[in-house]
């Protein structure tokens, strides 16, 4: 099945870009990112930013704005069954070069998870300017690892956010 991402959440001022690799069936059929009940990235992020929770997808994509979080994903175009990383095939790059250099307060990635990663360090060269940073996969798939294990790793968010601030 061909597999499209979907535009970047990102303003301006964001300082932090957390990729993934490409929306699961569940997100694009409602085109929204981890739109799967159980993924942990929402949730996650809520809870890091003390933030009650809620389903409202507005309101999901404010506190990434707000926190001047940028989010999207490695793969702009792929073919795969499914929903797993595992089964991508012929995949194409969203367009890194431009995005950075529209959004040049970026100065570190987090990926959600090794197969973001990996395509992203496959395709893409940023230098050194660039800190990357490779997290525990929110992904239901991802179920061994407990959400305190997940949220643990992914609070060097806020590490990250106070040594940006000083």
């Amino acid at each position: 099945m061909e597999s499209y991402s979907f535009d970047p959440i990102a303003s301006p001022g964001a300082t932090i870009l957390i990729l993934g690799t490409m929306p699961g069936i569940k997100s694009l059929e409602l085109r929204q990112y981890y739109g799967h009940k159980q993924n942990n990235f929402w949730k996650l992020i809520f809870t890091i930013f003390k933030e009650d929770f809620t389903d409202n997808y507005n309101s999901k994509k404010d506190i990434l704005l707000k926190n001047n979080i940028a989010l999207w994903d490695v793969l702009k175009y792929c073919d795969r069954v499914g929903s797993l990383d595992s089964a991508i095939k012929n995949e194409i790059t969203n367009d890194f070069d431009a995005f950075l250099k529209e959004h040049s307060k970026i100065k570190t990635i987090l990926f959600n998870g090794q197969k973001a990663a990996a395509f992203f360090k496959k395709y893409i060269k940023v230098g050194d300017d660039y800190k990357l940073i490779t997290l525990l996969s929110t992904s239901p798939a991802n179920a061994g690892k407990s959400f305190d294990l997940k949220l643990n790793e992914w609070k060097i968010i806020l590490e990250l956010q106070q040594e940006l601030s000083r």
